[in-house]
C-alpha cells in the first residue's frame, strides 16, 4: 500500500478543518438572516391596522314560525292564479307614512263621531304599487292575489299587542267582535304589510251587521264603486280612507243598500 507523504496528509487535514469553518460560517450568517426576517414579518403584522367589516344595518328578517306558516291562507289557485301572474302586481306595500315596528301598547285609536280609528303612527296605511283603476276593473282581478301575500293571518296577530288588546277568543261567526282590518281595503288596492293592518273591535252589545268593522265595509264597497265607475280617483279614495274613514259613513249608508252600491 503507497503511503501519504506527511506533508500531504498534513495539507489535507488542514483543508478539511478550513471547510468545516467556512461551512460553520455560511451556516451562522444564512441562520441570522433567516431570524431577521422572521423578526421584520413579525414587526409589519403587529404595526398593521385590522381591517374590520362594517356592521349590517339593514333589519334582520322576523323568523317565520310553523305556526304562522300554516295559517297562511292560501293564494289564488288555478285560472285565477294566471290572471295574478298576468296582472304584474307585485307582494309590496308602499305606506303614506315613514314606518316602524311598534312597541307594544304603544298605539291608541282615536274616535270620529263614535267610531274608531287607527294611531297613523302605527297604521298609516298604504297601497300595493301597481294596482290601478284598469286593475280593480278587471273582471279576472281578485283580492287573493295580495290578501296574505306580504304578512300571513297569524302574523296580523301582532297588531293586538301593539293597541294592547287581547286576541279575542271564538272570534267568528255571529260572535266575532275583532276584525284585523285593511285600513285601505284590498278592494282599493290597498297594502296587505302590517303598516296598513289594525285591530277594529267592538261593539259588544250589537248585532254584528251593526259592529264598527261590518260599518267601514259599507265605506269600502261604496268606495270600490265610486272608483270603478270613473267617480271618485283611485289615489283620493285610498287617502281619504286612510286619513278618516269615517268621514263616508252616511253618504255610503244611503247609497248602498243592503250591501249593494
Amino acid at each position: 500500500m503507497t503511503q501519504i507523504p506527511t506533508k500531504v496528509r498534513d495539507t489535507m487535514e488542514e483543508m478539511k478543518r478550513g471547510g468545516l469553518i467556512v461551512l460553520l460560517v455560511l451556516m451562522i450568517v444564512f441562520g441570522a438572516g433567516f431570524l431577521t426576517l422572521i423578526w421584520i414579518d413579525m414587526r409589519h403584522s403587529v404595526n398593521q391596522p385590522v381591517q374590520l367589516q362594517p356592521p349590517r344595518t339593514s333589519e334582520p328578517e322576523r323568523p317565520r314560525s310553523r305556526s304562522q306558516e300554516e295559517g297562511r291562507e292560501p293564494r289564488a289557485q288555478g285560472g285565477e292564479q294566471k290572471a295574478c301572474d298576468v296582472s304584474g302586481i307585485s307582494c309590496a306595500s308602499q305606506y303614506f307614512a315613514a314606518w316602524t315596528w311598534p312597541e307594544d301598547a304603544s298605539c291608541h285609536a282615536t274616535a270620529r263621531n263614535g267610531y274608531p280609528e287607527p294611531d297613523a303612527r302605527c297604521t298609516p296605511g298604504g297601497v300595493t304599487p301597481g294596482v290601478t283603476v284598469e286593475t280593480l276593473r278587471d273582471p279576472a282581478w281578485r283580492t287573493k292575489c295580495i290578501r296574505n301575500c306580504q304578512s300571513s293571518e297569524q302574523q296580523k296577530h301582532v297588531a293586538y299587542a301593539w293597541y294592547g288588546l287581547p286576541k279575542p277568543e271564538n272570534n267568528q261567526g255571529a260572535n266575532q267582535v275583532c276584525e284585523l282590518d285593511h285600513l285601505v281595503p284590498l278592494e282599493l288596492g290597498g297594502a296587505d304589510g302590517l303598516g296598513n293592518i289594525w285591530p277594529e273591535c267592538g261593539p259588544d252589545e250589537v248585532t254584528l251587521r251593526e259592529r264598527y268593522f261590518k260599518q267601514k265595509d259599507v265605506v269600502e264597497n261604496y268606495l270600490a264603486a265610486k272608483v270603478k265607475a270613473g267617480e271618485i280617483p283611485l289615489d283620493e279614495a285610498q287617502r281619504g280612507i286612510a286619513t278618516d274613514w269615517v268621514q263616508y259613513l252616511d253618504v255610503a249608508r244611503r247609497e248602498c243598500k243592503g250591501g249593494r252600491c
